[in-house]
């Protein structure tokens, strides 16, 4: 079956598992050099469907929260759109993509995520937090905690998100600022440095460029891997396994 996949975690997903892949988004850059030999049709809010007609997809895997309900409305080919908000949700979606596509490696593969997220879990303390890259200002006290994905507006996670899932298997739940939107946009004048903990998402806004002008908004912050958090595919199952077992 011929694969167009526009969402990136499942793109290196499939790669892993071995599905034909003809095309993807242009935010798909893992693995290399595979994902290198696959063409870019688009991006994950905007594509152009009429070039992928030399591509002839069998089907095109779309997802409800990164791509648009327009792009769903308007392809042209057979889709599957899956929904994934939490850890729980990755195995039942994976195997209902690996049944569409007839895929038994991505079968074992939708089994191992089943199993993941059966995991308790663990407890840590948010100096100690898994897939921190670097802490630029270390945290003195569990305290108050966003995690932040956009600047200019300021955007952190709420619940409802995968990312917020993730956390919360490594103890942070709790600690979480409650937001009722998935992706609020946030005041962070508003915020008590003296109470709040920034975390820095590597991606997909590049946080790291600008370390020195963030460190002078004076709170405890540093830059986390925002690909281990938020790729619900074979980078997250991996990452939730060393963590969690």
């Amino acid at each position: 079956m011929r694969l167009i996949s526009l969402i990136p975690s499942i793109t290196e997903t499939l790669i892993d598992c071995n599905a034909n892949l003809v095309g993807r988004s242009r935010f798909c850059i893992h693995p290399e050099p595979e994902v290198g030999r696959i063409p870019a049709v688009g991006g994950t809010k905007r594509v152009d469907w009429g070039s992928m007609a030399d591509l002839q997809p069998d089907l095109v895997i779309l997802d409800k929260e990164e791509n648009t309900r327009e792009m769903a409305e308007s392809c042209p080919y057979p889709y599957l759109a899956l929904h994934i908000t939490r850890v729980e949700d990755v195995g039942p979606e994976f195997s209902r993509l690996a049944e569409r596509i007839g895929n038994i490696a991505l079968g074992k593969f939708a089994r191992r995520w089943e199993q993941a997220s059966r995991l308790a879990g663990k407890q840590y303390a948010i100096r100690s937090l898994p897939g921190i890259i670097e802490w630029w200002r270390p945290p003195t006290i569990q305290t108050r905690v966003e995690y932040l994905i956009w600047r200019n507006p300021w955007m952190a996670i709420g619940e409802g998100t995968f990312i917020h899932s993730m956390l919360g298997r490594m103890g942070m739940g709790e600690l979480l600022t409650p937001h009722a939107e998935k992706y609020p946009e946030i005041e962070l004048a508003a915020l008590n440095p003296q109470q709040t903990v920034l975390l820095f998402s590597s991606e997909p806004f590049p946080f790291q460029r600008y370390r020195d002008e963030l460190l002078e908004l004076g709170y405890a912050c540093g830059l986390i891997d925002g690909e281990s958090y938020s790729w619900y595919g074979t980078r997250s199952l991996r990452f939730l396994e060393t963590c969690c077992q």
